[in-house]
């Protein structure tokens, strides 16, 4: 791999990312457009528990290309990142680091510690993503982040559920959803779809024996023969919880017995009857000989009761235990496979729960939530119905015990596509539990209006993959059992049940019950304050006497305070106001070091009001954990006395406390208690010596281990409330991100007003079923718009072989590699290029990236150099020239620009991008390799028209360039002397119309020659040797060549020019009727013969020089020495060789003997050698 110190092109970009940054130029974009539109952006947050990925820097790119064009037509485009910290991708990061297996580990440690460890790791890569970002080159602020454990930001997340609530679109249900049992929490229907893998399973066609009486009845005397129902299931671990089967009332049935010995029994002929479908006798009963004794329809079969397979819950007390194990009809049995005849378990199934509520039916939930077959069902008791190792293994258990009971009549293994957790990869279960809903069928129609109103890209999403998804919505489940997350805000009466949302940290300190009152006092006057020093000293600096007086007289305040205990810091001035107070309350005193002073370190004893003293204290109260040298921080500060707080309210429930403290230690208290930052606590004023306060603590932290301790007194029977126990999805906290990103509605309402709903947004195609869809779900639930008005959908980024990426296989090279090795434009440019750029996969290339590396990023290097080459800077850039070269190039300009931005505009990025790379090349190899000798040329009009062309272009080229390729852009901007610092604070170029005529004649020239070339290439004639001329007619393409007819004489010899200096051949002619597309004239006369050496000389020549490193400014002497009397007359023939020193900027040829290298050149031989001036 090439070190990137060792690339030129990889160091100038980041040199460009230094100068972006030193000045700021990002910040100055923003100031610059902040009197324009408001172009709003919302950006989805990522999880920071692992480094950046491919499908995070497609999605990055996209952020990055729309808001830079934005800014760039004058709108006002704020960028902020988010951290996605909740949820169970976190909750199983710490599980595994603190090797806890389930939620009871959980709970044993403590929530509060499995919390604390997982904001501790939330953003651990933090700082990889806050550098591969800037470096792919994008431009987003990623310190004035949004984090969704914020309280501030969890705080707009109640608001938006209370809000749904409010307005009935909140509910408790319970339902039949898919469970992780390894997580122990239900998964939304969205989740689920994000995990399904292809496993085997097994499928079994049980025996349910009928009970009297038989269908039909048996003929006087004749033997009662058992007679069972066949019922088929993929899920034999749910027929334990079998209450039920359920026939179709008019789908016909049949009663057959078989006419040998059945393939696992050793019943004969007579000894078994079965009960199934007609059409699916066949079907079930393969080459097996069977009887049909009866016919009848399934209405006739509703009521029968049957044996079950498993009696453990016979003898149970179950509601509805009358219609335990009875068949009943059902509108959704068929007969399209199975028995036609379906096995009732409704803890396991929506189908099955929904047909036990209307039929009155038992359930019998024998799976606890972790998976496991409870104690009643005694022979499989801890059995994990779909162990992650082997998701057979107990149905292979539950197969054996029919077998074995003579009830097993078929089984078969098959392959299906089954739901696994999206975290942590264990198969879900279909399970009956209670969770709290949103409504979403109540919305359906309002999404469906909603999405007509949004821009998808690509467009098929909208009514195809996310229109889809919308017309089948189901409710969605919000609540999970988990413990990292934004807590559900309800609170429930655990005497009569009466439900209380809070939407409000206001709300929610409004209503909770305060058993305990504490008040803080500070100090009285002491020698220390008189003094004007710092010191934390137990035992210097005692009271004065008006300290004393000041503390007596505080006493008569107090009194009125009830004050059940004094606290008091360990520090000299402390403890004398404390035993003062104690004394003369007769209260009880205790000391705690909590309490203490500040830890002056290198300031102890020294004066605090001097200049220097004052420049500390200020840099300590404003910058966050500065820690006085040797001493404290607040923040250190604060943890301690907010610990003592903490204990003293878990302690002390219903009493009155006095802290006695110093102005700082007591001020830095009140404000972590109010959820203030530093600089917001030290706007406070300092207690006077013995002011007495109470500290009213607001709840700062909304976290689970927080306010499942907050009761309420219940407002209908005045018995305590408590908050239910679930988190909420992260779902419902992404999706809720337009709100709670601004601390809406408590903050910002006019930002918010302006940034609602979002121009733009973009992530992955599969946020159709995540992001995109709870954003338009929570939007249209509370202002019945959609969240965002374009979206670009992008799709996933593979392996090369089209396997997904894995950083265990490594199969894919790292995002940081690539860029060290070619340059973050190329990865840019590659992917923005590529199909993933409307929503389908790409099979990363490194080989891809490389040759955008060299096909656009060298190209437009060299091009760049050339240009440096001849600039003049006095000259300026012009779009004015004559030249029709140059003409070409300026009307192929204003079509790239007209082409991107109607692509851009349209949010067509593959589309926007594709035609700068076709530029770029024409550029270099069309108008820059026809100009060059222009650029050496002794007209200077034509000279300077060549230089101010290209200048101009150049500059425009980099305004259309920076949105995708902002380094390059950069790059080319400042070398071609751009008006602007940046060429990102420069305005999105207009297009002048389009030349479309001159397009089109450019077109026919560059036709011709590529038919000129392949009739030098018949005739085996190389391009430097020229030819007398060539004839071209127009036979097809007639309507583009035409248009040489109609141009004036200049401007004929100007494109016939191209064509003779492209083909080499002295004369270029329009035959209208020469019966064929060109005719070239392949004679070689001497003298085409001698121009044909001349060519081969400068060819020669040139590379010696290059070889040599000599650059324009460098003049040379040529020795040479040949016998070839034809190479002979070139050197010597003064019009040629006039010509031969000015191609290779020489100023003499010199013939000696045996000089220099052998050369060929057209066979013949030359020794040629080169010297410096």
């Amino acid at each position: 791999m090439t070190d990137q110190k060792n690339n030129p092109l990889i160091e100038k970009e980041l040199t460009i990312k230094k100068f972006w940054e030193d000045n700021q130029i990002f910040q100055e974009s923003l100031a610059a457009t902040k009197d324009g539109e408001v172009f709003s952006f919302y950006d989805g947050p990522p999880f920071a528990t692992g480094t950046p990925h491919y499908g995070h820097l497609v999605a990055s790119l996209i952020k990055d290309v729309v808001p830079r064009y934005q800014t760039m037509k004058g709108n006002y485009v704020e960028r902020h990142w988010g951290w996605d910290c909740h949820g169970l991708p976190v909750e199983n990061l710490i599980e595994q680091e603190l090797n806890l297996s389930n939620r009871k580990d959980i709970e044993g440690l403590g929530i509060g510690k499995f919390n604390a460890a997982c904001r501790l790791s939330v953003l651990r890569y933090a700082d990889i993503w806050k550098k591969t970002i800037p470096r792919l080159g994008r431009w987003v602020d990623m310190e004035a982040d949004y984090r969704t454990m914020e309280p501030w930001y969890m705080e707009s997340i109640w608001w938006v559920f209370k809000q749904l609530y409010d307005k009935d679109l909140i509910y408790e249900g319970y339902k039949a959803m898919h469970i992780c049992p390894r997580c122990e929490t239900t998964l939304s229907n969205f989740e689920v779809t994000q995990g399904y893998k292809d496993i085997k399973d097994l499928a079994v066609t049980a025996k349910f024996e009928l009970l009297p009486p038989p269908l039909p009845p048996p003929p006087a005397g004749g033997e009662n023969i058992p007679t069972y129902v066949l019922a088929w299931t993929t899920t034999p671990w749910t027929l334990i919880g079998n209450v039920a089967l359920a026939v179709g009332e008019d789908i016909d049935y049949v009663l057959v017995q078989e006419n040998k010995k059945t393939r696992k029994q050793e019943n004969k002929k007579g000894e078994e009857k079965f009960i199934l479908a007609k059409d699916l006798v066949d079907k079930v009963f393969k080459d097996e000989e069977y009887e049909v004794i009866e016919e009848f329809k399934g209405k006739d079969l509703v009521g029968k009761k049957y044996k079950p397979l498993f009696d453990y819950f016979l003898d149970k007390d179950i509601e509805h235990k009358e219609n335990l194990y009875t068949i009943v009809s059902a509108d959704f049995v068929s007969t399209t496979d199975g028995t036609g005849i379906v096995h009732i378990a409704p803890a396991f199934g929506e189908e099955d729960l929904a047909l036990s509520q209307k039929k009155n039916l038992p359930l019998i939930q024998h799976v606890d939530l972790t998976g496991r077959i409870k104690t009643e069902a005694k022979e499989f008791a801890g059995l994990e119905v779909k162990p992650k190792e082997n998701s057979q293994k107990t149905d292979v258990t539950i197969i054996k015990y029919l077998a074995a009971k003579k009830l097993l009549f078929s089984e078969e293994e098959y392959e299906h596509s089954y739901p696994h957790c999206w975290r942590c990869d264990t198969p879900l279960l279909n399970y009956a539990t209670s969770s709290w809903f949103v409504k979403v069928t109540a919305l359906k129609k309002d999404l469906i209006k909603n999405n007509k109103k949004v821009n998808w890209v690509p467009a098929h999403l909208k009514d195809g993959r996310f229109g889809h998804w919308l017309a089948e919505a189901r409710d969605w489940a919000i609540s999970r059992s988990r413990f990292w997350g934004t807590p559900l805000p309800v609170w429930r009466c655990q005497n009569c049940q009466e439900i209380k949302v809070v939407g409000s940290i206001e709300e929610l300190d409004k209503n909770k019950i305060d058993n305990i009152n504490i008040y803080a006092i500070r100090h009285g006057e002491s020698e220390k304050n008189t003094k004007a020093i710092f010191s934390n000293n137990l035992n210097k600096y005692p009271l004065t006497d008006w300290g004393q007086e000041q503390t007596e007289q505080a006493v008569k305040k107090l009194k009125d305070l009830k004050i059940d205990l004094i606290i008091s810091s360990e520090v000299l001035r402390c403890k004398q106001t404390a035993e003062i107070l104690a004394k003369e309350l007769e209260r009880e005193l205790k000391f705690d070091s909590r309490l203490n002073e500040v830890d002056p370190g290198q300031w102890q004893d020294r004066p605090d009001n001097n200049e220097a003293a004052l420049r500390m204290l200020t840099h300590w109260r404003t910058v966050n954990n500065y820690q006085i040298p040797d001493g404290e921080s607040v923040s250190q500060v604060a943890e301690r006395m907010f610990n003592l707080f903490k204990a003293i309210n878990k302690d002390y429930q219903g009493k009155n406390i006095l802290l006695v403290s110093h102005g700082d230690n007591i001020r830095i208290l009140n404000g972590r208690l109010l959820g203030l930052k530093n600089g917001e606590i030290f706007q406070k004023p300092m207690p006077e010596n013995t002011d007495v306060i109470k500290l009213a603590e607001k709840t700062v932290d909304l976290h689970k281990d927080v306010v499942d301790a907050i009761g309420f007194e219940c407002p209908k029977c005045q018995s305590q409330m408590k908050r239910i126990s679930e988190v909420l999805d992260c779902w419902f906290e992404s999706g809720s991100m337009p709100y709670a990103q601004f601390h809406y509605p408590f903050e910002s309402k006019d930002k918010f007003k302006k940034t609602f709903p979002a121009d733009f947004i973009a992530e992955g195609v599969d946020q159709t079923r995540g992001w995109f869809y709870t954003l338009m779900v929570l939007s249209t639930a509370l202002f019945n718009q959609p969240a965002f008005l374009n979206v670009i959908a992008n799709g996933i980024v593979l392996s090369a072989n089209g396997a997904k990426m894995s950083k265990r296989l490594k199969n894919y090279p790292e995002p940081d590699l690539i860029m060290d090795k070619y340059g973050a434009d190329a990865l840019r440019f590659y992917l923005l290029s590529s199909p993933v750029m409307i929503a389908e996969n790409l099979n990363f290339s490194e080989s891809g990236v490389k040759e955008i590396f060299q096909k656009v990023i060298m190209l437009m290097n060299n091009i760049l150099k050339f240009y440096k080459l001849y600039e003049v800077a006095s000259l300026k850039s012009s779009n004015n020239s004559k030249n029709i070269l140059d003409q070409w190039l300026l009307a192929k300009l204003n079509k790239l620009i007209e082409d991107v931005t109607r692509a851009m505009d349209d949010y067509q990025l593959a589309k926007a991008v594709r035609p700068l790379q076709e530029f770029i090349d024409e550029f270099s190899t069309w108008w820059l390799r026809r100009s060059r000798e222009r650029f050496k040329s002794s007209d200077e009009t034509d000279k300077q028209q060549a230089l101010i062309t290209c200048q101009f272009v150049l500059i425009e080229l980099a305004k259309v360039m920076a949105p995708f390729l902002p380094f390059l852009a950069e790059q080319v901007y400042q070398q071609a002397n751009g008006p602007l610092k940046s060429v990102h604070l420069d305005k999105w170029p207009r297009a002048a119309k389009v030349d479309q005529k001159i397009l089109g004649l450019m077109i026919g020239v560059r036709k011709i020659v590529e038919l000129g070339l392949a009739k030098r290439a018949e005739a085996g004639l190389k391009i430097r040797q020229p030819l007398a001329s060539l004839k071209f007619s127009i036979i097809n393409d007639s309507a583009l060549l035409a248009g040489f007819k109609f141009l004036n004489q200049q401007k004929q010899e100007e494109l016939f020019g191209l064509i003779k200096e492209e083909l080499n051949v002295k004369a270029v002619v329009f035959a209208k009727d020469l019966g064929q597309e060109v005719e070239l004239d392949t004679v070689i006369t001497k003298d085409l013969r001698s121009e044909g050496l001349l060519r081969e000389l400068i060819r020669t020549i040139n590379s010696l020089r290059k070889d040599q490193g000599l650059t324009i400014g460098d003049k040379i002497k040529v020795l040479w020495q040949s016998d070839n009397p034809e190479i002979i007359k070139v050197l010597t023939d003064k019009k040629l060789a006039n010509e031969l020193k000015n191609s290779v900027l020489a100023d003499e040829f010199v013939a000696t003997d045996n000089t220099g290298e052998v050369i060929k050149i057209n066979d013949e031989e030359i020794k040629i050698k080169i010297e410096k001036i």
